[in-house]
């Protein structure tokens, strides 16, 4: 098996980020609760994403890139961060946005600070927004400019190459804290950081069940099992990916990008009691899922459950809470 340092990395996130417990939710709910802080990586506003452009963002810059593309929703906070990591690099970003959601504030702020060009589709098709990145980079090409192009979320294989990373630096961070984490919980919205983090529990994580908590209603037990594989591949991993290593559970909510009023909630809960922010459309629903399993035994016979922040702190201040 390759190692992770076999492929081109940049240091950009303020890595290891920490493991904390949250010691009023595990009095409150019976289990010994931590929480891994991907929302404090450093750029912007910090969140899970700047791992998978460390990946990215080598890849970009050894095929001689200087400007990237990426997409999202409105507040994408993945776009956002593509936007800091490119500027920090001496790369332009394009952000090719869904013109549907929260059209000012939160995050649309921040890609107006870090100098991003943002471009609206009217649509509820990413096939229409790539259509448009498609004809942008033809036209950078025309102009003799070195376009790179990155999907929603970053979730492709050398995206998720960041997380299977993580999960290596949760297992240092376990064995130094002597704690065995029986699950991890990780908010899904695109894949990548739940794939990357599944295989890497696979391979350096034994004994850990990783949990995702989709929060749209696209079919992520497949997208998973495939970038997975193709993940796999690129490690040249002898550990057989199936189906079976694929648990996932859904908080959608009213929709994608959209609040729910548990997922406030759940946001509200850890607001309180320990004085944690999180964002109320991606892992706030994560956390309302994570909080529902709990309550419903999901987790019995598992003591002690990791969840992981993946950030997103600008939709607070862009998206209306219920």
């Amino acid at each position: 098996m390759k190692s992770i340092t076999d492929f081109p990395n940049l240091p950009l996130a303020l890595l290891p980020t920490p493991i904390c417990k949250l010691e009023n939710l595990s009095r409150a709910l019976g289990k010994q609760i931590y929480i891994k802080r991907d929302d404090l990586t450093g750029l912007g506003l910090g969140g899970n994403k700047v791992r998978k452009l460390e990946f990215l963002l080598a890849d970009a810059k050894a095929k001689g890139a200087d400007v990237v593309l990426t997409a999202g929703g409105p507040q994408s906070n993945h776009a956002a961060l593509t936007a800091a990591c490119a500027g920090k690099l001496g790369m332009e970003s394009i952000l090719v946005l869904k013109k549907r959601g929260v059209l000012s504030g939160g995050n649309l702020i921040v890609d107006g600070i870090l100098g991003a060009q943002v471009r609206f589709v009217d649509t509820d098709s990413y096939d229409d927004v790539y259509a448009e990145m498609d004809r942008l980079m033809e036209a950078l090409r025309a102009q003799g400019r070195t376009p790179y192009f990155i999907p929603v979320g970053g979730s492709v294989p050398v995206g998720c190459l960041g997380y299977v990373n993580c999960a290596l630096e949760i297992a240092g961070q376990a064995e130094e804290m002597d704690v065995h984490f029986d699950a991890a919980v990780s908010a899904v919205g695109s894949g990548g950081t739940y794939a990357g983090l599944t295989l890497g529990a696979k391979l350096f994580l034994p004994g850990t069940r990783s949990v995702g908590i989709g929060v749209c209603d696209d079919p992520f037990e497949a997208i998973a099992l495939e970038l997975m594989q193709k993940t796999a591949a690129l490690l040249e991993a002898e550990a057989p990916v199936t189906k079976d290593d694929i648990h996932i559970r859904y908080h959608t909510g009213p929709g994608y990008a959209q609040p729910s009023m548990e997922g406030c909630e759940a946001v509200r809960r850890l607001a309180r009691t320990e004085g944690i922010l999180a964002d109320p459309v991606y892992t706030g629903k994560a956390l309302a899922g994570f909080f529902r399993l709990l309550e419903e035994g999901y987790f019995d016979g598992e003591d002690t459950v990791l969840f992981l922040h993946t950030g997103g702190a600008g939709a607070l201040f862009a998206v209306e809470m219920v």
